[in-house]
């Protein structure tokens, strides 16, 4: 179908460490439940109130399966970019169709980021480790260093 889209970006909160399953053909799959919320104050109360929605998110896209199995945990802040996707299977004791409806992240139009910042979560050894290798690290020289009249 000409001029369709079918994208989904979501910020959310992992709501349990990311489930990794090994499929048939050999490759991993990552298994995420990400929760995002929205707030408002109820007009007739003053009340804040809360609504939290629940997506499970499939990651097949293999270089994003192993920095969510290496780096991601329960809580963290994220960013993911997908599609939607709808499966149906039959339920083996009862016999009823069943349905479910994720967000895919596979190819290259999907992407996951993580949101947390250095002190706010379990990877900011990895951050730190990485900050040294940055070009702009010896931006921090001492002052004397740049004291030096610009000729222009």
């Amino acid at each position: 179908m000409a001029g369709s889209l079918n994208k989904v970006q979501l910020i959310g909160r992992l709501g349990a460490d990311p489930e990794i399953k090994q499929m048939v053909n050999g490759k991993n799959v990552a298994r995420l439940s990400l929760a995002t919320s929205q707030t408002w104050k109820d007009k007739s109360s003053g009340e804040k109130k809360e609504k939290t929605e629940w997506h499970r998110v499939v990651i097949f896209n293999e270089g994003l399966v192993n920095v969510v199995q290496q780096y991601v945990k329960k809580g963290a802040n994220v960013y993911v970019e997908g599609q939607l996707s709808t499966r149906k299977w039959k339920d083996e004791s009862t016999g009823q169709d069943k349905y479910s409806t994720e967000v895919i992240l596979q190819g290259y139009n999907s992407s996951l980021t993580m949101l947390d910042s250095r002190g706010n979560n379990n990877n900011s050894n990895l951050v730190s480790e990485n900050k040294s290798s940055l070009p702009n690290d010896n931006l921090n020289q001492d002052s004397s260093d740049l004291d030096d009249e610009i000729p222009f």
